[in-house]
């Protein structure tokens, strides 16, 4: 997640750099309009013309350098967010396997603890029924079992 959150910051900071740097292009292709209309065009006008193409060049390969960056960083932040979001199913897949099971755990406990407490009642009827070696032999009996 904090991975997630760092590229998020990364396209942020990247969106802003490109919107910065079309502007910075554009106003650029403006001077450079407005420098070449200009009538009686002196040597520093032509040399900041010329600095004023490379830079727009130069910017324009910048932004294609950061559009290609942030096409990435997003197949990258959805990808993790299709992990994160993968992971959260699994996960709660498998706690709902877990509540069945310790929901059925407790069912079998139940059903153990009914069942000794069935062969106690049994056990005390024979008992009962019988004298006290019948007693000694029908304990040993179910205990071997």
């Amino acid at each position: 997640e904090t991975e997630v959150e760092q590229l998020q910051r990364l396209l942020a900071s990247m969106e802003k750099d490109h919107r910065d740097l079309l502007a910075r292009m554009e106003s650029g292709q403006a001077e450079l309009e407005r420098l070449r209309k200009a009538e009686g065009e002196r040597a520093a006008q032509q040399e900041r013309s010329s600095q004023l193409e490379k830079e727009v060049a130069g910017l324009r390969e910048k932004i294609h350098h950061l559009d290609d960056m942030l096409k990435s960083q997003q197949r990258k932040v959805r990808q993790m967010i299709e992990q994160l979001q993968n992971s959260k199913s699994v996960i709660q897949a498998k706690d709902a396997a877990i509540q069945e099971l310790k929901e059925r755990v407790s069912y079998l406990e139940a059903e153990n603890l009914e069942m000794h407490d069935r062969i106690e009642h049994l056990i005390e009827k024979q008992v009962s029924r019988g004298g006290s070696s019948a007693r000694a032999r029908s304990k040993s009996e179910y205990v071997s079992r």
